[in-house]
């Protein structure tokens, strides 16, 4: 998994709750907010000996809806300077589904904006590297701006499966 060097941890999993290491709290966030009825669960667990994040539930289309998330709030000691960053890192467990990651900033003002970045989830761990300048803006017209940058989300979303993604390490990269 991934290797220590030029990396900002946002969370390693040391903690066995909810809290990530940088002491910000990991939530579920669902389609009821918006009057969906996608399903979903955050949990902890371990597999292969990594302790994980872990979001399961399905997802339904259904009363305009379609999503499941895992999201953390990103405190001012981690925001301070990000500029020197290239992009998120991640180490994940899947189902052999597609996920996303959104990036929220100061700069988005309605609950649905947010930069998006796909990837897919293999049975067995694996470092990602998700590049900032890979992430697509979804219906904002300001590009991303990294220091402004205060929640991250692991999303399932778009079409109606099961979700089932294990997050054990993830962070900024150089």
């Amino acid at each position: 998994l991934m290797a220590d060097q030029q990396i900002l941890l946002i969370d390693d999993r040391s903690q066995n709750d909810l809290r990530a290491l940088s002491g910000d709290q990991w939530q579920l966030v669902t389609d009821g907010v918006m009057g969906g009825i996608s399903d979903g669960q955050l949990l902890t667990d371990e597999i292969d000996d990594q302790p994980c994040v872990q979001l399961r539930g399905d997802v339904s289309l259904e009363n305009n809806g379609g999503f499941i998330q895992a999201t953390i709030n990103l405190s001012a000691p981690l925001k301070k300077n990000l500029s020197g960053y290239s992009g998120l890192v991640i180490d994940v467990y899947g189902n052999d589904e597609d996920y996303n990651v959104h990036l929220r900033t100061t700069d988005l003002r309605l609950p649905w904006q947010s930069y998006r970045n796909t990837f897919h989830a293999k049975p067995g761990w694996k470092t990602l590297y998700l590049p900032f300048s890979e992430f697509i803006p979804y219906r904002v017209e300001k590009p991303l701006d990294i220091n402004n940058l205060t929640r991250i989300g692991i999303v399932a979303i778009g079409r109606k499966f099961s979700a089932d993604l294990c997050i054990s390490k993830i962070g900024f990269y150089k």
